[in-house]
């Protein structure tokens, strides 16, 4: 009995003994919080950047806000009295993005003005339409009959202004100071992070050296016109090589920033309409079913302008015009407390944390205007405006860098002169059959007119002969074809398009541009409402604000698995 005993308590040990074994060589295993879960090699030894940054979470930029993506109704507006008939309900999904939590003011842009001054100077006559092109028109405040000079001699420089929003700013020139944005915040962010020199961004700069985000990724050495004083290498895991088994330390491996480093934002850029609708409707601060249907009428919960508190009740929720020569209510009773613009964040955020989602000016957006949301071609991250492009290789088998000596400008419909691009970017051409040779999602660069603008749906088109008509009278969308130009001399010469066929102002050059303003009534601050403006031209109305896409997780905060 006693050996038995004796046998079964060895056996024990023994199986004890084996479990420890096993349980402390899986502990050594795992132990290592930089080996491979691919190859189980230590990354820290090899070039395993994008192992090594596994789960780095993007950073909101400045002035950003987090908006998380998800389902809704967009459209879904309760009256049509405009018989526009643009925006019948369709449920989309948007992905999670970052918006601005005010729209861009006038000390914002003023920066990037000042900036463009100072690296362009506007006497120097290879630049002198840098500046001019890239400032807001002044003169929309104009009225013949009415007295505004006030607003045009110093709504967008005295100080009293610098926190209102920005107007008098088209479509292409807010583009352009998105792109400004993206480059000056990841300068600043390479530059914290030991990528760049200190003070490199400030005390460098000049036309013939800038930073680019695409050009440093791309080729970190061309950036600030090759000085590699200023764009610098270092470890990118901070620590110093251990010795091998053989006693030796290995070479310390420096390299430049790169995307899978982590720390490069996405660029910065306008909402497109669904991601503008979505974030201005916020439906996560109400969660009821009945969302799903398109109930909410305005970015805060209610079928009213005015607010219930205690506090303030009666008193506008949004900046706008309440009534024939009404721009502001009674002093001091019931009132938005403005009478053109107002100071950001005058009045309560949405559910996102947003301010101004309705009324102060309306907003561009990415997309270009068509009457219809064709949410049967796509019903994820909707977008008409698509165009393809690619970096420009050279002759010399190397990217094509702009330089000082090969910008590009463009003469607007107005007339006036604008930058297509700038010294330090990659010089692009769209895409070609050699990026969309059987591909199944897209076959051509430009992308506005998919699934738009056939034949049959021609006005003019004629079944019987395919070849009657002008191409113009084909389309369509037949709007007028100006063309204005500029001479040697910088004359504009103009030649605008007569003809008595044309039947609507829609091209692929009118921008959508969503929410009320100071100047529209009520009915304008529906989220879904959706007008369209041409993207060279600017208003008195009309600002914007910036978005900045999402990488990684839905949700900022992981939540935890379902059992």
């Amino acid at each position: 009995m006693s050996m038995k005993v004796n046998k079964i308590v060895v056996l024990q040990l023994m199986m004890s003994m084996v479990l420890m074994l096993g349980t402390a060589s899986c502990s050594k295993k795992s132990s290592s919080s930089h080996a491979s879960r691919a190859t189980g090699w230590d990354v820290d030894s090899q070039n395993g950047t994008a192992a090594r940054n596994a789960g780095k979470k993007q950073q909101a930029g400045p002035g950003l806000v987090f908006v998380e993506g998800g389902t809704f109704t967009m459209g879904k507006v309760q009256d049509d009295v405009m018989h526009d008939w643009n925006n019948t309900p369709t449920q989309q999904h948007v992905q999670s993005f970052y918006m601005d939590e005010t729209e861009v003011t006038n000390g914002m842009y003023l920066e990037y003005l000042e900036w463009l001054k100072k690296v362009f100077p506007p006497t120097e006559e290879n630049y002198k339409n840098i500046y001019e092109g890239a400032s807001p028109d002044t003169l929309v405040w104009r009225n013949r009959l009415g007295y505004n000079e006030t607003m045009t001699n110093n709504y967008l420089r005295h100080p009293s202004y610098a926190n209102y929003p920005v107007v008098g700013v088209n479509w292409i020139q807010a583009v352009e100071f998105s792109k400004w944005r993206t480059d000056r915040v990841n300068e600043a962010v390479l530059e914290k992070n030991g990528y760049l020199k200190k003070g490199a961004k400030t005390n460098d700069v000049s036309a013939e050296s800038l930073f680019n985000t695409e050009a440093y990724m791309a080729s970190p050495s061309t950036t600030y016109g090759g000085n590699e004083e200023l764009v610098l290498k270092k470890n990118p895991n901070g620590r110093k090589p251990r010795a091998g088994k053989d006693g030796v330390v290995p070479e310390e491996k420096n390299v430049y920033a790169q995307r899978s480093s982590g720390i490069i934002l996405p660029e910065y850029r306008l909402p497109t309409e669904a991601e503008w609708e979505y974030a201005a409707a916020a439906d996560v601060g109400q969660r009821e079913y009945n969302i799903y249907k398109g109930q909410k009428k305005y970015p805060w919960s209610g079928d009213y302008t005015r607010s219930n508190k205690r506090k303030n009740k009666g008193d506008q929720l949004a900046n706008f015009k309440q009534g024939n020569g009404d721009y502001g209510g009674i002093a001091g009773w019931s009132d938005d407390g403005a009478d053109i613009t107002n100071e950001v964040k005058s009045y309560a955020p949405n559910d996102f944390g947003l301010y101004d989602m309705a009324g102060n000016v309306a907003e561009w957006v990415a997309d270009v205007y068509r009457p219809i949301i064709d949410n049967e071609a796509n019903d994820f991250n909707y977008f008409r405006g698509n165009q393809y492009a690619k970096n420009k290789i050279g002759k010399d088998g190397k990217l094509e860098i702009v330089s000082t000596a090969n910008i590009k400008y463009d003469t607007l419909s107005n007339g006036k002169v604008v930058a297509r691009n700038l010294p330090g970017e990659i010089a692009q051409v769209p895409v070609d059959e050699q990026e969309t040779y059987l591909r199944q999602n897209f076959s051509t660069s430009n992308n506005i007119n998919y699934r738009d603008g056939d034949k049959q749906s021609s006005r003019y088109f004629d079944f019987g002969d395919s070849e009657s008509g002008s191409k113009a009278e084909q389309a369509m969308y037949n709007s007028p074809k100006h063309n204005v130009t500029t001479d040697s001399l910088g004359k504009m010469i103009r030649k605008y398009d007569n003809s008595s066929k044309r039947t609507t102002l829609i091209d692929d050059k009118v921008r959508v541009y969503k929410g009320g303003s100071w100047r529209d009534r009520a009915y304008w601050l529906d989220p879904a409402q959706r007008r369209y403006f041409p993207q060279d031209m600017a208003t008195d109305y009309i600002g914007f604000r910036c978005a900045m896409s999402r990488v990684g997780s839905k949700a900022e905060k992981r939540k935890s698995p379902r059992n």
